[in-house]
């Protein structure tokens, strides 16, 4: 309901800003904004002050001019009756404040419908497919990739439940130099246990992992030749394993292998060598990336006759859009940030939308203990594991700390507040006020129709902000769905637990008042609808008792 509110108000303004000849000074759009500080307004537009910037007249004056036209069009329509007040603050802000009835009804819908009633459909079935973690399957997931798992499922839950079909893939390089070099590191392995003094070469993989790999392949009696690839497939079905714990199933495992078999590679580069953007030179063939906005042309086939990294991810990409995707997603972490220009590049020059294409950097993460930082290196195998973590501190606070940043900012990862059962420990704050609501939902025997009850009771101020929060939950989605980061769901649940708290421990919600209780309840009830909805896009779980 909101969500429509927001889009019918934007309209609106829309027609304000044609009638004053204004229209094409705001490109960009309109957008209504929650409003940092609750004194000023349940929605406001910065409308005047961009376009202040583009007209060359004062905010104030072009804000001024807008209310008078809001005005105007709101005075013959029905939503003019929700709002208490629309007023003009600041350098120019335009801020709407809501009646307390229209809160009334909005809730009345969420107990009705749950979350349902808050959802919005901007996916219109768009098939999208989110491509992430996709690790070489050289060693098993580091915190790196534990922390790409995760905001790759909570990102596909959050654009399944707006109204996308998202389908989850995993990229697997199952081919190539690192499967050599794994088998390579696995053979020395075998040696030294049956009893040779072994040299490791620094470039190696030296994991504890190489050993388990090495004692299965002798008592299997694998072929030196088949090394890499048994070693690849025991480290996939470890990888499988550790992101079933973590919660993370993937609908998809495409294999490079398989690929390069299917022949998809070679038409990939006939389409690109028909449309003319493929050349020759020493020996080699390159890519006219450059054309399209890289810093350079790319070699695809090299003179060995052998293909770049680039050439298959090309195939990749081209098989997606026939598979049906209109969006892909890819999660990559920083240490590809160059890569992004050249397979841009790709995709416009098969005919595709470039922004068809998005690409989320997942920044890494360090992880604390006893405050301070615990050193890791790669290849050495010296690094904390997503097993380990899921093992010390279990999955919800893995993957509830692991969203606690933007996407793409560096995350501190605190193993000892992870564990605390407090409410230092955010995740446990957020669950907590699921349980304690349902501690007093379990005292009543009544089931609660709000079409009956007179919610105009609940006038407390904390009760009025616990209302508001909640109506700001599909507001929350939508900008995650935005800006492809679903970190502001870690911060919605805990400002709407700490709402909840602040009105729990001010106000009893059982009393000797009926009415108040019930209209109490109702509010809680709402609050644990959405609580719950929340912490299940998240992954983690809703314990009605701690």
């Amino acid at each position: 309901m909101q969500k429509n509110l927001q889009d019918s108000l934007i309209t609106i303004i829309a027609k304000c800003l044609k009638s004053l000849n204004l229209q094409e000074g705001i490109s960009e759009g309109i957008y209504l904004d929650l409003p940092a500080d609750s004194r000023f307004g349940d929605l406001s537009t910065n409308i005047a002050l961009r376009l202040s910037r583009k007209v060359k007249r004062p905010p104030l004056e072009i804000a001024t001019s807008i209310l008078s036209e809001l005005n105007k069009y709101l005075s013959d329509n029905p939503l003019e009756d929700l709002f208490k007040e629309i007023k003009i603050e600041g350098p120019g802000f335009i801020n709407f404040y809501f009646k307390e009835s229209y809160f009334y009804e909005q809730l009345k819908g969420i107990v009705k419908q749950g979350s349902d009633y808050l959802k919005s459909d901007i996916g219109r079935s768009r098939k999208v497919v989110i491509e992430f973690v996709s690790a070489n399957p050289t060693g098993p997931l580091s915190v790196a990739h534990a922390r790409q798992a995760v905001v790759g499922d909570v990102l596909a839950n959050i654009f399944n439940f707006s109204g996308f079909k998202v389908k989850r893939e995993y990229y697997l390089n199952d081919e190539g130099n690192q499967i050599t070099l794994l088998g390579k590191s696995v053979e020395l392995r075998l040696n030294e246990l049956s009893g040779e003094k072994i040299d490791f070469p620094d470039n190696y993989y030296q994991g504890d992992y190489i050993y388990s790999i090495a004692r299965q392949a002798q008592q299997e009696k694998v072929r030196s030749d088949s090394l890499g690839d048994f070693a690849a497939d025991y480290i996939l079905e470890t990888i499988k394993k550790e992101l079933d714990d973590f919660g993370v199933r993937f609908d998809c495992w495409y294999s490079q292998k398989e690929l390069a078999k299917s022949g998809k590679i070679k038409e990939a580069l006939e389409l690109l060598k028909e449309k003319g953007f493929l050349y020759e030179e020493g020996g080699a063939s390159w890519f006219k990336s450059r054309q399209f906005g890289d810093d350079k042309d790319r070699v695809v086939i090299k003179s060995d006759g052998s293909y770049t990294y680039l050439t298959p991810d090309i195939a990749y990409h081209l098989d997606k859009y026939k598979r049906g995707f209109s969006w892909l997603i890819n999660l990559w972490g920083p240490d590809h940030h160059g890569y992004i220009n050249r397979l841009k590049a790709a995709v416009t020059a098969l005919g595709k939308d470039p922004k068809s294409l998005s690409i989320i950097v997942v920044q890494l993460a360090t992880i604390f203990r006893e405050g301070k930082p615990i050193q890791m290196s790669t290849r050495k195998g010296q690094y904390i594991t997503l097993k380990e973590i899921l093992d010390e501190v279990g999955p919800d606070a893995s993957r509830f700390f692991f969203l606690m940043r933007h996407t793409e900012s560096h995350l501190d990862f605190d193993l000892d507040v992870a564990k605390k059962q407090t409410a230092e420990n955010p995740v446990y704050y957020v669950q907590y006020a699921h349980a304690r609501i349902s501690s007093i939902l379990r005292q009543v025997a009544v089931k609660l129709n709000p079409e009956e009850l007179g919610l105009q009771v609940l006038k407390e101020k904390e009760e009025i902000d616990l209302i508001k929060k909640l109506l700001q939950f599909s507001y929350i989605i939508d900008i995650c769905i935005q800006a492809l980061d679903p970190y502001m769901v870690t911060v919605y649940l805990q400002e709407l637990s700490e709402a909840f708290h602040r009105f729990y421990d001010r106000h009893r919600v059982l009393s000797q008042d009926a009415q108040l209780s019930q209209a109490r309840l109702v509010l809680v009830q709402a609050t644990q609808s959405l609580l719950a909805t929340g912490l299940s896009l998240l992954g983690v779980s809703q314990p009605d008792k701690m």
